[in-house]
This record gives structure tokens, sequence and C-alpha cells, in this order.
């Protein structure tokens, strides 16, 4: 079952009544009315009836004044309904099958059902979330990238939330799975400069997001630790697309000193890199070396199949659902943040360089 989001920005439990005055008593006490009775932010009123910190004694004071006399009480689970919200921007990646896989069998073991949502960046520029917040799921599972209002809105609605493989930067206190990219970006390189290569390419990700440039820093520190150097001439970026793999292929081995392996972000800028080599002559992996990242399922069967950085995302799917379901039941959360470990995948398209 899939929904669309539309355009709103009501934080608040129900339509609000006549006035907007401090100690109105007409709209509904929820956490957004005792924000804007304070002059503070939800996330600001959140960290104080939650007891986090990061909030001035003053305001602190403030706030819980306003709390006790309006009678304002957390939401509780009780009007939310027995499903997980499973939350993408989009749902064409060759890897949603491998996320969904994963909730669905922890969604399946605890009998709680699974909605799918795609928040498509083709419908606005600002996708919120008023209908995942009127729908009230017992929790909510996004792959998609939470602003801070968006943020603020599911937690005014009681709503409990975790991260999957944040791009950015999260506040300290917000849940998230992820995987271990640094090591395996580190992992892929160190592969290939053991087999003799030393003009190893980089084919990075976007620069503003924080899994790639993990995968990149893990190649610069597999290059230091072999003494070769990093030369910025082999290092390029580009969106996670075949399309884009293949130009920035095509850049690459257009150099006069060409390199002799390319590690890339994802399996598809590797499958660009595959038609880029067949485009230039060049045969894999006697001529060139290929590294992917992600390990989906199409890769086994390419030819060469390719060696790549296995990210467990069915895994971090299993736990990111286990610790929603765990939030949502009004538990404490064991640890914030969760990395599942990632593996390199050897197969044919890596060898030693000739010569």
């Amino acid at each position: 079952m899939t929904g669309k989001a539309t355009l709103a920005d009501n934080a608040a439990d129900g339509p609000a009544g006549k006035g907007d005055g401090q100690g109105d008593t007409s709209r509904p006490v929820t956490i957004a009315f005792i924000a804007e009775s304070a002059g503070v932010s939800v996330p600001t009123v959140s960290k104080v009836i939650n007891g986090k910190s990061g909030v001035s004694a003053d305001t602190r004071a403030r706030v819980e004044a306003l709390v006790n006399e309006h009678g304002y009480r957390k939401p509780s689970g009780a009007n939310r309904n027995n499903v997980v919200e499973l939350v993408f921007r989009e749902l064409q990646h060759m890897w949603a099958v491998e996320i969904i896989r994963g909730v669905e069998r922890v969604a399946r073991q605890h009998r709680v059902g699974l909605m799918v949502s795609e928040f498509g960046l083709h419908d606005t520029a600002e996708p919120t979330w008023d209908d995942t917040v009127a729908r009230r799921p017992n929790c909510v599972l996004s792959v998609a990238q939470l602003s801070e209002a968006e943020r603020a809105q599911l937690t005014a609605k009681g709503i409990p939330f975790v991260v999957f493989d944040p791009a950015t930067e999260l506040p300290d206190d917000v849940p998230f799975v992820g995987a271990t990219n640094w090591s395996g970006g580190r992992a892929a390189t160190r592969h290939l400069t053991e087999l003799g290569h030393r003009r190893i390419a980089m084919i990075g990700g976007p620069e503003d997001q924080l899994y790639c440039c993990a995968r990149l820093d893990g190649y610069r520190s597999a290059m230091q630790a072999a003494g070769l150097p990093v030369d910025p001439e082999l290092v390029v970026h580009a969106t996670l697309t075949h399309e884009d793999g293949r130009a920035a292929a095509r850049s690459l081995l257009a150099l006069p000193d060409r390199p002799t392996a390319i590690f890339t972000a994802n399996d598809l800028q590797a499958l660009g890199v595959y038609q880029a080599a067949r485009e230039a002559g060049l045969r894999i992996p006697d001529d060139l070396s290929v590294v992917g990242f992600d390990d989906l399922p199409v890769v086994a069967w390419v030819d060469p199949p390719l060696t790549t950085v296995h990210q467990p995302l069915t895994e971090m799917a299993v736990a990111a659902t286990e610790l929603a379901l765990t939030l949502g039941r009004g538990e404490a959360a064991p640890q914030v943040g969760v990395e599942i470990a990632t593996t390199l995948t050897v197969r044919g398209s890596t060898a030693p360089p000739k010569g």
C-alpha cells in the first residue's frame, strides 16, 4: 500500500480554536501549542518534556510552567495504529526491495501491519508529513532524509521514528541505523592495492551525502596506508546513477595516464564504468579492475560478476524495524545509533594490473 505526501505545515494534534494568545484554552493542548505559548520551537519543548539536555534553565522553567498550567500530557501509543510506516523519497531504486524485505520480515514476526509511502521529490520541493501523522502509525522508518521540521512534526504527534542510513548529520538523540561505509571503502581500496594497483581512481557520490563522504574517506585511508598518493585528477564526483558513472568513467579513461582500477560509490556507477570500458575497447579485469558498493543482486550476473562491498540492506532494515518497534512500544532504545558491518565480496571484475 503506497501513500503520497501533500504539502502541509501544521504540527498540532487537531485544528486550532479561536484566539492565538498565550493561555488560550480554546485550542487543543499540544506540544505545538506549548511551543507557541513559550515562544520556542517544537524540538525545544520536546527536549524539555523528554528530559533531554541542550535547553537553558530559564527556557526549561518557562516550558515546564506552561506544561503544568495547561495539564499537557505526552501522547500515548493508545491512539496509534498497529502499523509501521516505511517512507521513501523515491521507490525506483533497485535496493528498495531489499529494504522492504527486511522490514516485512520483522513486521510479520511482531504481527504489525506495514505501509510503504513515497514522498516523491518530483511532486514538491518540500514534502511534509501530514498524511503520515494523520494515519498515526505505531512508528515510522524513514529511508527519506528527515528535515528538522519533519522530525518536529512526528515528535509533536508522539510518533517514534528511526532514520535508515542517514545522508546527513543528525542530532545526537535521533535514532538511526546505518552501515560501516568508511571501513567498506577502505576494504575495497585495500583489495586493489594488494593486487598491485597504484593508479586507483574513485568515483565518489554527491559531496553532501554523509555515507558517500565516508566511502571516499575510506578510499583515502587505504591509499595512505599503502603509501600511495591520492591524485586529485583520479577522484571525481557523480550522482549515484549508471549514466553519471559512465560519464565519470569516460573522463577517467581518457586521461593520458589512465587508472588501472576504479572504485565507485555504488553499484550503479560501477555498471556505468563497465559500459565506458567497453566503449574504450578495454576488457574487465584484464585492462581495468572495477569495485562497486552495495552488492545489488543484479551485479552477480553481469559479465564479469562485479567485485563489490556488500551493504547488508536487509539486515539493516531488520535492525531498524526492531528499533522502531521498540520505540513504538514506549521502551527506551538500547542504543541510539546502530551500524551494521559491510563486507567485501570478491568476484571476477578485479585482477592484478598488467605489466
